[in-house]
């Protein structure tokens, strides 16, 4: 599961770069409409994408890898395991939306499971003190983003996956301590909140939604994933006819694949 390498992306040293997992849980709408998905609102003190829009997501951690060496995910190795891993447990921590378990999870349990998580229980201990299982294939590779090149204080490698709820008939409440809020969405919505200025999305993250935005429904969007697989996409700058444009390759499913430098969200 372990995407191939890009050219363009091995010219610096991997050392500073922050292992990192996003989820993109879709729903069916509610009005028969476009499918909806999930996103919270940074707090704006934060230094990384303060004040903007995301979906839930965040670091790899060594309890994500003690995990995953204990797990057995077909076509996985260990270290795709610990990213489904993460975006998993963040999804959860974030939102209290547990996802890509094999037994259904009571919205009570869910609620105690999260407030022995946020107070430090392992992720593990959890998962099996109320006997749920994780499926990660569940978990849809969808695309990996990594800035190397730009200017920013830390460096994310982020894995994105989709996932789909369904109905989505489930009791979500943000964090407060990273995010403000959290909202479903369609990914037009989302689109023209930010064109209109209600809010803020970092230049990967309105990428996505562009590409989100062509799917009718989840099944759709895991098959374009699929048939396009995941390379790792690592934005450069560019300058054409007097203009400086933040770009990515073509190719990789995305619909626009750049944006003026001077308007584009970078953290």
């Amino acid at each position: 599961m372990r995407p191939p390498p890009d050219p363009v992306c091995r010219a610096s040293s991997p050392a500073a770069e922050i292992p990192a997992a996003t989820l993109v849980v879709f729903r069916r709408s509610r009005t028969a409409g476009a499918p909806e998905i999930l996103m919270v609102e940074r707090a704006r003190a934060l230094s990384f994408a303060g004040g903007a829009a995301v979906f839930p997501g965040g670091r790899v951690d060594d309890e994500d890898r003690c995990l995953a060496a204990s797990l057995r995910v077909p076509r996985c190795d260990t270290d795709e395991a610990a990213h489904r891993i993460a975006a998993i447990r963040e999804t959860f921590e974030e939102t209290g939306l547990l996802v890509a378990t094999r037994q259904r999870v009571a919205p009570q349990a869910a609620a105690a499971a999260r407030r022995a998580l946020e107070a430090g229980t392992p992720f593990a201990r959890i998962l099996e003190a109320n006997g749920w299982d994780l499926d990660a294939e569940a978990l849809t590779p969808f695309a990996r983003w990594l800035p190397r090149g730009m200017s920013h204080s830390r460096i994310f490698d982020t894995r994105f996956y989709l996932t789909d709820l369904g109905t989505g008939e489930v009791s979500l409440a943000v964090d407060e301590t990273e995010n403000t809020r959290l909202f479903w969405t369609s990914a037009d919505a989302a689109l023209r909140r930010a064109d209109d200025g209600r809010l803020r999305l970092i230049f990967p993250t309105r990428r996505n939604l562009e590409r989100l935005a062509r799917f009718r429904d989840f099944a759709a969007a895991r098959a374009q994933a699929e048939a396009v697989g995941v390379r790792t996409i690592c934005p450069a700058i560019v300058e054409e006819d007097g203009s400086r444009w933040l770009t990515i390759p073509d190719g990789l499913g995305y619909p626009v694949t750049r944006e003026r430098l001077d308007t584009a969200m970078r953290d």
